[in-house]
């Protein structure tokens, strides 16, 4: 995190320092550098998944479920990666617009979990 951090830090400064002189270095630098971060977080994503796949084969839990609700998860995250990016670079209406797609996406997701759910409840509540 230490890394991550200093990475941030640095290049904040150098973007500050580039916004005086050329603005359209410092927006490639903020872009370049959030690509960067996010890459490197990438391995430690795949390990978080892997454990998840784990866990649910151990919990015998259908498979379906844990990868909608990793794409899910995983929707959520770049959704807010790239409205961030967008934000940084001055675009916030297109930033808005990346927000509602992602919440659109998630919803339909989200939709046959929400429908094995209610399909759930309802056998469970006893029938007059």
């Amino acid at each position: 995190m230490i890394q991550i951090v200093g990475i941030g830090l640095v290049a904040t400064f150098l973007a500050l320092i580039l916004k005086e002189q050329k603005a359209s270095f410092a927006s490639l630098l903020v872009v370049f550098v959030s690509v960067a971060i996010f890459l490197f977080l990438i391995e430690k994503v795949y390990e978080i998944i892997h454990m998840l796949e784990t866990l649910a084969i151990s919990a015998n839990i259908n498979m379906i479920y844990v990868e909608t609700i990793l794409k899910i998860i995983g929707i959520a995250y770049i959704a807010e990666f790239g409205a961030q990016i967008t934000k940084d670079a001055g675009q916030g209406a297109i930033a808005s617009k990346i927000e509602l797609a992602g919440k659109i996406l998630i919803l339909a997701m989200a939709i046959p979990i929400l429908t094995v759910i209610i399909e759930t409840v309802l056998e469970m509540l006893p029938v007059s």
